[in-house]
């Protein structure tokens, strides 16, 4: 890849914005970068395996399924690039996937081992700021989510049930999930639940198959139910 369009494709990530034409060539002269092209269809990162390193999504489409500690319900949505996945994953006390990441189209990664991120992080100093502001933005709203209203009605509860599972709040999503274990993690009955969910079906805001909720927008979803 030209050094050129190696800024460009850097530049369009929040670890790399903000630097200098210097950083970036001290970065692009001195890093071990890895490129690395998965065809439609194909796995990328397993649920559970160990994450060495960071993977920049240069283009294409990637299929994030999210799972719950028994897999016996799980969320699928898609994410477009430019999109870096699982910074999180990589330090802490467990440095392994937490979701399975599969290339819905082909595509193409550049991608940054744990020993390239640490040597980044003590050699350019925008690249440590970027960094410590992604985890402190993420602890943030982690600390947050338990001082957020409670929700006033089942309809709510269903409608922060579903979104608090998602990667990103926005887009196209699939959830896959029985009703009756719907019912049990919201601690109500399945009949309410069902009536609940047959109502946003009849308010456009999403689509009942068997043992899947299909939400063609998440935003409304919010905006609307």
């Amino acid at each position: 890849m030209a050094i050129l369009q190696l800024y460009d494709k850097l530049l369009q990530f929040p670890l790399f914005q903000g630097m200098s034409r210097d950083d970036l060539e001290i970065i692009a002269g001195h890093t071990r970068f890895g490129f690395e092209r998965v065809g439609a269809g194909r796995r990328v990162a397993e649920e559970g395996a160990p994450c060495t390193c960071i993977h920049l999504l240069l283009n294409g489409t990637l299929r994030i399924e999210t799972f719950s500690d028994d897999h016996r319900y799980w969320m699928t949505e898609s994410m477009s690039a430019p999109y870096l996945f699982q910074l999180d994953a990589i330090f802490g006390y467990n440095q392994r996937y937490t979701h399975r990441f599969t290339a819905l189209t082909e595509v193409n990664f550049i991608t940054i081992d744990k020993e390239e991120v640490l040597r980044l992080s003590e050699d350019i100093l925008v690249f440590r700021l970027n960094l410590m502001n992604i985890y402190a933005t993420q602890m943030q709203k982690l600390t947050h989510l338990p001082w957020r209203s409670c929700p006033q009605t089942l309809r709510q509860h269903v409608i922060r049930f579903i979104v608090s599972r998602c990667v990103y709040p926005s887009g196209h999503k699939r959830f896959h999930i029985l009703m009756t274990r719907m019912a049990e993690e919201l601690n109500d009955s399945r009949l309410d639940v069902s009536r609940c969910l047959n109502q946003l079906q009849r308010d456009g805001l999403l689509q009942l198959q068997r043992g899947m909720i299909d939400i063609p927008s998440l935003e409304r979803l919010i905006t609307e139910g």
